[in-house]
C-alpha cells in the first residue's frame, strides 16, 4: 500500500522515522536544522523526538 502523501505530520510524535520524507521535512523545520544534520543525529541517538530535542 502506497504512502498517503497528504500527511504532514507523524503519525508518532513521539518517534522520528527518517525513511519517511515528509516526517524528515516535519522534524528539520520544527527544530530548525538541515535534514542531514537530523538523520545524524537519529544515527547517533536514535528516533526520540524528545532526545533529539535535547541534543540541538
Amino acid at each position: 500500500m502506497p504512502d498517503d502523501l497528504t500527511k504532514k505530520r507523524p503519525l508518532d510524535s513521539s518517534r522520528i522515522n527518517i525513511h519517511e520524507p515528509y516526517e524528515v521535512k516535519y522534524w528539520s523545520q520544527k527544530f530548525g536544522i538541515m535534514p542531514s544534520r537530523l538523520k545524524e543525529l537519529v544515527a547517533k541517538y536514535g528516533t526520540s523526538a524528545a532526545v533529539i530535542a535535547k541534543m540541538i
